[in-house]
């Protein structure tokens, strides 16, 4: 009888054990999705660069291409959520909150302090206007990832880095996050695992981008750059918070369902629905339309490489060309719009707006990878083995 208590007991033991089984510290997959995230913002600005951007379907579906930045933004909420969730599920200490902070200064900034101050460099020899951020402040602000908070946000805009508010805004999330993660760890779920209540919890808190989507569309005193504030694009961090749930209990996601929802849905959000070819669209229901189509691509393309799925889409973004490139992605975010002008005007001898985006793409990543390359190589963290950086976009 005791001998068939305790079987009993360690195969419900056991079953528990694979509800909670950590998620996988390194999928090479989620490497390589990064790469095509990064791909994706090259592509959309050289189709803005050579005055691609129509209001015909092409120009919107080529600028709907900026779904790379949602696809960082969301991967950010999957990676960094993880330790709080892993600690909840196995009923392990909560991260710390100095070590967290830590990594995220050291991975982010490195590279991107060098950039920023590269690119004042190369600009003071390059007579580009306009250029209002090109300023003692406007360095300022940029360095500090700050240039999207303030009243003028135009005032600190600067050629080469006008990408950087996505950082800015990842970089909100990551200040955020210890808090959200209080809230529903500790305050929603009384610091036990409890999935489905965390879930809805989450759910809940997706409703602050619509709200202040709202909010922003319908007062006056709010400042313009404010639908550039991470309240926007919260909803995208937190589809890869989801992620990081159901990859706890073990759910299961496959490419050969997900990839073709997310292709239809990119195809749906590439008409008039989601508003003119920018970043920003001007009528409430265009922004509503878009930041809630961008969230669902951005999981859905990286639901089967979270949730364990080991076909052909998992193989090809784990395959060591992608990995490669998904390692230098952040590098290659940072330094290519600065290496995009200098490809327009001195090698393809273009005019803005005009040229080919297919030859202003390759030329740009012809310049791009091998300087993204020794950027990584420079600024990298040597002390840990490499894994998937949860870094922004931005856009």
């Amino acid at each position: 009888m005791v001998q068939g208590r305790q079987t009993g007991q360690e195969v419900v033991q056991k079953q528990e054990a694979l509800m909670v089984a950590p998620v996988s510290q390194r999928v090479d997959s989620l490497t390589g999705i990064r790469a095509v995230a990064a791909l994706l913002v090259v592509a959309t600005h050289a189709a803005y660069t050579t005055g691609n951007y129509t209001t015909d379907y092409r120009g919107l579906f080529l600028s709907r291409m900026e779904i790379g930045v949602p696809i960082f933004f969301a991967l950010s909420g999957y990676l960094l959520f993880r330790p709080w969730v892993k600690a909840a599920a196995t009923g392990g200490p909560d991260p710390s909150l100095r070590r967290y902070a830590w990594h995220r200064v050291r991975r982010i900034m490195p590279p991107y302090v060098v950039t920023v101050i590269a690119a004042y460099i190369v600009y003071h020899f390059r007579d580009v206007q306009p250029n209002p951020g090109h300023t003692w402040m406007g360095l300022l602000r940029n360095l500090t990832l700050t240039q999207i908070y303030t009243e003028n946000y135009s005032d600190f805009l600067h050629q080469g880095m006008t990408q950087m508010w996505s950082l800015a805004v990842e970089v909100g999330f990551y200040i955020l996050l210890p808090a959200l993660a209080y809230v529903l760890m500790v305050l929603l779920c009384r610091r036990q695992w409890r999935p489905g209540l965390l879930l809805a919890g989450i759910g809940a808190l997706s409703l602050i981008s619509p709200a202040w989507l709202v909010l922003f569309h319908t007062v006056d005193w709010l400042p313009e750059a404010a639908r550039l504030w991470p309240p926007t694009y919260l909803v995208w961090f937190l589809g890869g918070m989801v992620l990081t749930v159901l990859a706890q209990v073990r759910a299961r996601g496959y490419g050969f369902v997900a990839v073709p929802l997310a292709l239809l849905c990119y195809l749906v959000v590439s008409t008039p629905i989601a508003g003119e070819p920018t970043t920003s669209p001007k009528q409430l229901y265009e922004a509503l339309f878009k930041i809630a189509f961008y969230a669902i691509i951005s999981v859905l393309l990286i639901a089967p490489l979270a949730l364990g799925n080991r076909g052909w889409y998992a193989a090809f973004l784990g395959s060591r060309p992608m990995v490669w490139l998904g390692e230098i992605s952040y590098e290659i975010f940072l330094v290519h719009l600065v290496l995009m002008e200098i490809a327009m005007v001195e090698i393809l001898h273009k005019p803005v707006y005009t040229g080919s985006m297919t030859q202003l793409f390759f030329t740009t990543m012809a310049l791009t990878i091998p300087v993204a390359w020794l950027l990584h190589r420079l600024t990298r963290v040597r002390d840990e083995k490499p894994v998937p950086r949860a870094v922004g976009a931005r856009h």
